[in-house]
Formats: structure tokens, C-alpha cells, sequence
């Protein structure tokens, strides 16, 4: 199959651009500046500074953090031993200047005990920091907040299409196998869902938890997606069960979960991939429109859509890469899976040569 898809250089691309997010967002705070947990280390003097800015940071007050395991760092991220400060000039060892926007200096004294070498000093307290794509309303490194969100719509989409995967095709396999009043209820069923749009749907079922955070979302989106599926394997079904070896497998007297789960779903899974790969890009979507109308994932957490959300005013100033970074990472994301999906179509489908 992979083959196939390698002919299509569009479904290629996608899954190339997938697998490096995928393998970027994993290793995530291994490899990000900013190591904090939601990359959330806030520093409002250097707020809304351009792609390419590098500061000085001074270590300051001390902190009694635990120690953090590799498997806590990878998916907490870990705390920092210290505060740092931003600065823009020292004078050693008797005063240092906080950095401000304007340029002005602002002296102030240095209170630094037990370090007498100048060398010593420096290598110990002074620490050059660069932001390869700016600094947010908030002073947090922009790279470190898309690489983290990067893994949060991913998750999401993983978590919401597997919740889709579950619901729609037992609901499909069901009304397509049985048939009569328990299709009819089914078909009732996946025809009102239908009839509702999806982020309606699942702003409904974010309003109905009380609290709001991942797993809701999880939840949120799942629930609202699964109506394609399930008609669509429906649809598969009841093709499939008329064929002579489902019609042996029932003469001889094999149950309804062997032939259900053994002989048919097998013979329906081409359509089933295709579909998760769409249904992907839809979950990322739908959790980026949750995030921005403040129903998603909640800060200080990082998403995508939470990300424009509280950017997008600026896109009218000098800052407007704040919000089209973030929307040009989720653009590529979702057109990446649609190529996939297109590939996998083409690669699955036994009419085509």
C-alpha cells in the first residue's frame, strides 16, 4: 500500500508532513526552547518581540524543584531550578539593567554572593536565549507553544477519531447485519444526528460538562462525528452480507460476533481508513473552532486555536504573524490529511488499475 501511495505525490507529501509533526510533537519538550510544562515561562518585558529576537537572561532567585524522570519531562515537560530575568546590559559585578522595549537603561544593583571571578560569573548566571519565531502578548516563546499545540491537535484527533471509530462502525456494523426495526432505529437515529452541523453538536457537548479541558474535548468531537462512519459501513454491510461465503458462514452456524467481526468487517476496512483520514482533519478543526470560542483546551495549555484566539486582534498591527502561524500550521495539517485520505482512496480501491 505504501507503494501506492508513494505514487501520488500529493498523499506522499501529506504523509511525510504528518510523520515529521508526529515524530516533532513526540520528542516535543526534549526539543524546544522553552522546556517549561505548556511552555508557559512568561516573561512580559519581552512580549510581542519579532521572529529572530535574542535576549540575555540573568539567573535570579532560586527554585526547590523534585527531580524530573525522562518519561515526566516528555510528557509534562519540567519545571525550572531558577527564575530568570531579561536584561540588556551589566555592569559587573555592581549593577545590571532590566531590557526594555525603548532602549532606556535602568540601573539597578547587583546583589550576587559568593561568585568573585568575572568568568565564573557569567558562565553560572548569564544565559543567551533566542526566539526563532518571536515572543507572544505574554512573553512565551512562540516555537515552544506551536510544537506543543502541534501534539494536542494530534492527540485530539487521534483520541477523536478513535471514539468515532468505535461508535460508528458497532452502530453501521448493527443496522447493516440485522436489519429490520434495529436498522430502522439506527438509521432514525444517524439520520438526526446528521441533520445537526458537527461544531453545533459538539459545542452542545462541551456546554454539558461542567469543566472544560481535554478530555472533554475528546469527547465533544467524538460524539459528533461518527454519523458518516456509521452510514457508510452500513452501506458496506448490507452489500457484503448478501455474498455467498457470509450466507455459508451463517448455514453453518457460526455466531454473529465471529461473522460480524471475522469475515465481514475485514473485507470493509478500505473504506473505513479513508474515512478516519478525513474524519482526522475534521477533528482538528473542530478543536481548533472549540479552542477559539474558548470551549477547548484551556490555558494555559497550548493550541492552535486557543493560539489565534488570543492573537487574532493583532493581525490588523505589526504582530499579525502571531495568529497566521498558528492558522498556517493547522491549514497544512488538515490539507496534509486530506491528501492522505485521497491517496489512500485511490491505493484501497479495487476498481482502479
Amino acid at each position: 500500500m505504501l507503494k501506492k501511495i508513494a505514487k501520488n505525490k500529493l498523499g506522499l507529501a501529506g504523509l511525510l508532513l504528518i510523520s515529521i509533526l508526529v515524530i516533532v510533537s513526540f520528542l516535543g519538550y526534549f526539543i524546544t526552547p522553552d522546556s517549561t510544562p505548556d511552555a508557559n515561562d512568561i516573561h512580559l518585558e519581552i512580549a510581542l518581540q519579532r521572529p529572530g529576537f535574542s535576549v540575555q537572561m540573568m539567573r535570579a532567585e532560586e527554585r526547590v524543584t523534585e527531580p524530573t524522570s525522562w518519561v515526566s519531562k516528555l510528557l509534562h515537560g519540567e519545571e525550572l531550578d531558577a527564575s530568570y530575568i531579561p536584561i540588556s546590559a551589566i555592569a559587573f559585578p555592581d549593577s545590571f539593567a532590566k531590557f526594555t522595549k525603548n532602549g532606556v537603561l535602568v540601573w539597578q544593583k547587583l546583589e550576587i554572593s559568593g561568585l568573585h571571578e568575572k568568568a565564573e560569573w557569567l558562565d553560572n548566571t548569564i544565559d543567551t536565549r533566542n526566539y526563532y519565531l518571536g515572543t507572544d502578548r505574554y512573553g512565551r516563546d512562540v516555537l515552544s507553544r506551536v510544537v506543543i499545540g502541534a501534539r494536542i491537535s494530534l492527540l485530539v484527533g487521534f483520541m477523536s477519531v478513535l471514539i468515532t471509530l468505535l461508535i460508528g462502525t458497532t452502530l453501521g456494523l448493527l443496522a447493516g447485519y440485522f436489519g429490520g426495526r434495529v436498522d430502522s432505529f439506527i438509521l432514525w437515529l444517524i439520520n438526526v444526528v446528521w441533520s445537526l452541523p458537527s461544531l453545533l453538536i459538539a459545542i452542545a457537548i462541551s456546554f454539558a460538562f461542567q469543566e472544560k479541558g481535554l478530555y472533554q474535548v475528546f469527547l465533544a468531537i467524538g460524539l459528533s462525528m461518527w454519523v458518516e462512519l456509521a452510514r457508510i459501513v452500513r452501506g458496506q454491510v448490507l452489500q457484503i452480507k448478501e455474498m455467498e461465503y457470509i450466507q455459508a458462514a451463517q448455514v453453518l452456524g457460526f455466531g454473529h460476533v465471529r461473522i460480524l467481526f471475522k469475515h465481514i468487517l475485514p473485507n470493509i476496512m478500505a473504506p473505513i481508513i479513508v474515512v478516519c483520514a478525513a474524519n482526522f482533519a475534521s477533528a482538528i478543526l473542530l478543536e481548533a473552532g472549540l479552542s477559539f470560542l474558548g470551549l477547548g483546551v484551556q490555558p494555559p495549555t497550548p493550541s492552535w486555536g486557543s493560539m489565534i484566539k488570543e492573537h487574532y486582534s493583532y493581525i490588523v498591527f505589526d504582530a499579525a504573524y502571531l495568529a497566521i502561524i498558528p492558522g498556517v500550521c493547522i491549514m497544512l495539517l488538515v490539507m496534509s490529511f486530506n491528501f492522505l485520505g485521497n491517496a489512500l482512496r485511490d491505493a484501497l480501491d479495487v476498481n482502479m488499475k
